[in-house]
C-alpha cells in the first residue's frame, strides 16, 4: 500500500512538472506549442487600395512557411504555425485604431506585423508601446518608426522616406541645376520626410522649386493641384503620392500638355503596376521619363529570372496565391516582409517572448534574399532602420533598368 502511495506521488509530482513545461512554452499570449498568432490592418479597400494585395501575399508566403521544414527539420517556425490574422482599415487610422484593439484584446495576437500606413501606425503606436505589443516591420517609411527610445515595441524596416527624399534633391541638384521644379505630395506625415529629404538634397537649388501643391487623401482627384503646378512653368515634376494620386498625375499632366522633361516618383507608387496602369489609362510616354529608386529585387526583370529567391518567391505565389499578379512588386513587399518576420522569429528563440522578439529585431544583421545584393537588415545602438540602401532605376515600357549602384544612408 505504501508503495502504492508513493507510486501515486511521483506520479503527481511528474504530471506536474509535464504539465508545467507543457504551459511554459504557451505562457506568453499568442504563442502556444502549435502556433504563432499576429495581425495587422492593412487598406483592402479605400485610396490607398492598391496596397491591399500585400498581406495577401504575406499570408502566402506564412502558408509556404507552415509546409515546408525549416533549418530545425520542423514545419512552421520552430514547430510552430504562424497563423496571420488582418482586417481592412481602409487607410483610416481611427478604424485602424479600433482594428488593432481587436487584433490585441480578442484574437490575442503575438504580435502586430507590417500594417501599412504613416498614419495609421502613429495611431497605433502609443497603445500598442502601452500594451508592449511588438509593432514590427511597419509598411511605412517614416524616420519616427526609429525611435527606440520612446517606443520601445515599435519598428520599420523598409528605407526611410527622408533618405529617400535626399536621393531625388541630390540628383536633381546634379542633374537639372538650372531647372524649376514642381512637386506634389500628400497632405499627412508620410509626405513630410519625402519633402525634408528633398530639400535637403537640393541645398542651394531649393530656391528652383516653382511650385509645390499638396492634396488631401480624401481628395476625389488632384485635378486643381496639376493645373496650378503646370502653371509653373517646371521641367521637373517630383510626385510624392500615393498609388492613386500618382496615376492620376501623370494622366492630368498628360490631358493639360504639360511634359516635364523628367519625373521623380516615390517607390511606394513607381512599381511596373501603377506605371502600367498610369499609361493605360491616359498618361501618355510620361510614365517613361521616371526615375525612382529601389531596394529590393523586382519582380517584372528579367534579370532575376534565374534568381533563387524569386523562382521561390514564384512558386510560393503560384501555389498559396494563385491568380496574383507575380510582376507586381506590391505581392512582392509582401513576401519580403514576411521572409523579415521569420528571420526575427528564429532569432527570437525556441521560447520566444514579445522581449525576446524585439530584442532580436534591435539586434538583427542578417541577408533577406528578397532584397538586393548587399542591402542587409542590420539594426544595432541608435541605428535603428533595418534597411539602408537605395539604387537608382528608370522605367521604360514596362521595365526598370538600374542607373545607379547601390547607396547607403551614412547618416544613420
Amino acid at each position: 500500500m505504501k508503495k502504492v502511495v508513493l507510486l501515486a506521488a511521483a506520479l503527481v509530482v511528474t504530471l506536474g512538472v509535464t504539465a508545467s513545461s507543457a504551459t511554459s512554452a504557451a505562457s506568453e499570449t499568442g504563442i502556444t506549442n502549435r502556433t504563432i498568432v499576429i495581425g495587422g490592418t492593412f487598406p483592402l479597400t479605400g485610396p490607398a487600395s492598391p496596397y491591399g494585395i500585400i498581406p495577401r501575399a504575406m499570408k502566402a508566403y506564412f502558408s509556404y512557411i507552415n509546409s515546408r521544414k525549416g533549418p530545425d527539420g520542423r514545419r512552421g517556425v520552430y514547430g510552430r504555425q504562424i497563423v496571420f490574422k488582418y482586417y481592412d482599415d481602409g487607410y483610416n487610422p481611427a478604424n485602424s485604431v479600433q482594428l488593432t484593439r481587436r487584433i490585441v484584446e480578442q484574437d490575442k495576437v503575438f504580435a502586430v506585423v507590417g500594417s501599412l500606413g504613416t498614419e495609421v501606425n502613429l495611431a497605433i503606436r502609443p497603445y500598442l508601446n502601452a500594451r508592449k505589443v511588438p509593432q514590427v516591420l511597419v509598411s511605412t517609411g517614416a524616420t519616427v518608426f526609429s525611435e527606440a527610445d520612446k517606443f520601445p515595441w515599435t519598428g520599420g524596416w523598409q528605407p526611410n522616406y527622408e533618405y529617400e527624399g535626399r536621393l531625388y534633391g541630390q540628383a536633381i541638384a546634379r542633374n537639372s541645376p538650372n531647372a524649376k521644379i514642381a512637386i506634389l505630395y500628400q497632405n499627412d506625415s508620410y509626405s513630410e520626410d519625402y519633402m525634408k529629404g528633398l530639400k535637403e538634397g537640393l541645398g542651394s537649388k531649393t530656391s528652383n522649386i516653382a511650385g509645390e501643391e499638396g492634396y488631401e487623401v480624401t481628395a476625389a482627384d488632384v485635378r486643381a493641384q496639376m493645373a496650378k503646378l503646370r502653371g509653373s512653368g517646371a521641367t521637373v515634376f517630383v510626385i510624392i503620392a500615393t498609388p492613386k494620386f500618382a496615376i492620376q498625375a501623370y494622366a492630368i499632366a498628360n490631358a493639360l500638355r504639360w511634359s516635364p522633361s523628367v519625373i521623380y516618383t516615390n517607390s511606394v507608387s513607381a512599381t511596373d503596376t501603377i506605371l502600367t496602369l498610369a499609361k493605360a489609362n491616359g498618361g501618355g510616354d510620361l510614365p517613361n521619363r521616371t526615375l525612382t529608386v529601389q531596394y529590393a529585387k523586382d519582380p517584372a526583370s528579367p534579370t532575376w529570372d534565374n534568381d533563387a529567391a524569386m523562382k521561390l518567391y514564384k512558386s510560393v505565389m503560384a501555389k498559396y496565391n494563385p491568380g496574383a499578379r507575380v510582376n507586381d512588386a506590391f505581392n512582392y513587399y509582401g513576401v519580403a516582409t514576411a521572409e523579415a518576420f521569420v528571420e526575427l522569429m528564429y532569432k527570437a528563440g525556441k521560447n520566444p517572448t514579445r522581449a525576446s522578439l524585439m530584442k532580436a529585431y534591435r539586434s538583427w544583421n542578417e541577408i533577406n534574399p528578397f532584397l538586393l545584393p548587399g542591402n542587409r537588415q542590420k539594426t544595432g545602438g541608435a541605428d535603428q532602420l533595418p534597411i539602408q540602401c537605395d539604387r537608382f532605376i528608370k522605367y521604360t515600357d514596362g521595365t526598370f533598368v538600374p542607373v545607379s549602384k547601390l547607396k547607403c544612408d551614412t547618416a544613420t
